[in-house]
């Protein structure tokens, strides 16, 4: 291996503590593209994970800047060099890629690119991904010792990475067993409850005309079992709070929830956070539910292509916004049409807690929901 700065024992150890550290999916590919164009002194990495409709599901780059990328334009698909990458079983090196046959063209604003390194990530006989650096720095270009060390990068990243998905999805799996199991229980204790509520309340019709004193008493007994399916409702209601808040916080529960919906749909999902601290549990929850209502609106209704949550430190509370550029509506005529998008939802949340929400949209020009909460 090298003697140089970044590329001694100890840095590679370093690289692939942290590959093993990272747990969530979108950590470990950046973790990995940073380590291994910081490793092998390389003016870019990218790393491409395939979907099954011949484009890439993630492609994470480093070397290139948002202005960069932005002008590059969609994610590429699986062509030339970059396929050949995800089909053979190890690294290859190239002089200048421009010149191979399976070259293929840049898109335009593309940074010019000519000595090349690749090798696939990949357990067992399934590729993971595949990992890509270009432009070694210094004239010699990229060595034997590069690409010893990138087929060890690739083999540690497919354990990463493989644990990374593993950790995800049992997080998932949990989650899924605790709703159901509090269904469950719901159903069966509040159901029971409103099944006594019926009958009582038909009893009460029945008494009514002929004995209203009874009639009376009926209603009464209609009153308190109401109150106890309520009582029943609202501890189930505290149980469902997500365990994620408990366990990491607003921040983190909200930029893991927003990653994997970034993930699941075709639109682009953001998240940006600034000065926000620990706010009451009562209020985290409210501004989650409230951001998860208004994405799921934004994602599943608006035909937006960019959605943007920004969440900021507004004196001692905070504030949260969700910003679709998508169809917009005229909230007034939503709500005459009894379509509330979970409007009404989501304003009960956020006065529950002291707050207010605001909504701001007009047709063509997106959406934003606006919440705003004191401090505790």
């Amino acid at each position: 291996m090298h003697n140089g700065p970044r590329t001694g024992l100890a840095a590679v150890s370093t690289a692939l503590l942290a590959m093993s550290r990272r747990l969530e999916v979108r950590d470990v590919l950046r973790t990995i593209v940073v380590s291994a164009r910081e490793l092998l002194d390389a003016e870019y990495a990218a790393l491409g994970v395939p979907d099954d409709h011949g484009g890439f599901a993630q492609f994470v780059v480093d070397g290139i800047t948002e202005e960069q990328w932005r002008r590059i334009g969609p994610l590429p698909r699986q062509h030339g060099i970059l396929a050949a990458m995800l089909h053979q079983d190890g690294p290859e090196r190239l002089a200048d890629v421009r010149r191979d046959p399976r070259f293929e063209g840049w898109p335009p604003g593309h940074p010019e690119m000519s000595d090349f390194l690749g090798a696939p990530v990949r357990d067992g006989e399934e590729t993971l991904g595949a990992l890509f650096l270009a432009n070694k720095k210094g004239a010699r270009g990229f060595t034997d010792e590069d690409e010893d060390l990138l087929s060890l990068l690739a083999q540690h990243a497919a354990i990463a990475l493989t644990n990374a998905r593993l950790y995800e999805r049992s997080r998932e799996l949990t989650i899924a067993e605790e709703r159901s199991r509090l269904a469950h229980e719901l159903h069966d204790a509040v159901s029971q409850k409103l099944f006594s509520l019926r009958l009582t309340a038909q009893a009460a019709a029945a008494l009514v005309d002929r004995d209203p004193a009874r009639a009376k008493g009926e209603l009464q007994q209609v009153a308190a079992l109401a109150a106890e399916a309520a009582d029943e409702l609202r501890a189930a209601v505290t149980e469902l709070r997500p365990a994620a808040l408990d366990e990491d916080g607003l921040v983190a529960t909200l930029r893991n929830h927003v990653r994997v919906l970034d993930r699941a749909h075709a639109a682009r999902v953001t998240f940006t956070c600034d000065g926000v601290r620990a706010l009451p549990a009562t209020q985290e929850e409210a501004l989650l539910r409230v951001a998860q209502e208004a994405l799921h609106n934004a994602l599943r209704h608006s035909g937006a292509d960019l959605v943007e949550v920004t969440l900021v430190r507004r004196g001692g509370g905070a504030a949260l916004r969700v910003t679709d550029n998508g169809q917009g509506f005229v909230p007034s005529a939503v709500r005459r049409a009894g379509r509330h998008l979970g409007l009404v939802s989501m304003r009960d949340r956020a006065s529950g807690v002291g707050g207010r929400l605001a909504v701001h949209s007009e047709p063509g020009t997106g959406t934003t929901i606006e919440m705003e909460v004191p401090g505790g």
